[in-house]
């Protein structure tokens, strides 16, 4: 995991291959709750409510870790840290708010890159063998091959 490369592709790979014919209904999933703790961290922010940037932080900082979103982790981890120690202090972190003006453009270039890059391998028919079984070949020669993901993004 490096910091400014927004997209370990060798997580990626490796959480494809470990889950599979699961891995796009779990990246969906991702993608759903993920926003749906964006939208918690920026409602927390707004309301100025340092115990409840905690959770959505938490949950967001370990599911962008897992597909190998790295920076989108980092972020969410700061915002998850810093929120820890103003719970403790009584306070609210007023320095997170830049932090999460840039959230959700972060996740959403994430999830762009992400999506893309996880798309399902489709089987296309050759044009030199029309009619013939077994005529279909992937586009790629290995689904969870980190290589042949980021030649797709």
């Amino acid at each position: 995991m490096i910091e400014g490369q927004p997209i370990d592709w060798d997580a990626l790979a490796a959480i494809r291959a470990e889950l599979g014919a699961d891995f796009t209904r779990i990246f969906g999933y991702f993608q759903e709750d993920g926003a749906k703790s964006v939208a918690s961290i920026e409602d927390a922010i707004r309301d100025r409510d340092a115990v409840a940037l905690v959770r959505p932080a938490h949950t967001l900082k370990g599911e962008a870790f897992q597909f190998g979103a790295v920076d989108l982790g980092l972020m969410a981890e700061r915002i998850e840290q810093c929120a820890r120690r103003a719970v403790e202090d009584h306070d609210f972190p007023v320095e997170l708010t830049e932090q999460v003006v840039l959230l959700r453009p972060l996740f959403d270039a994430a999830m762009a890159a992400l999506g893309h890059a996880a798309a399902p391998v489709m089987p296309v028919r050759c044009a030199a063998v029309f009619g013939r079984k077994g005529a279909e070949e992937p586009i790629a020669s290995s689904v969870g091959d980190a290589a042949s993901m980021r030649e797709r993004t």
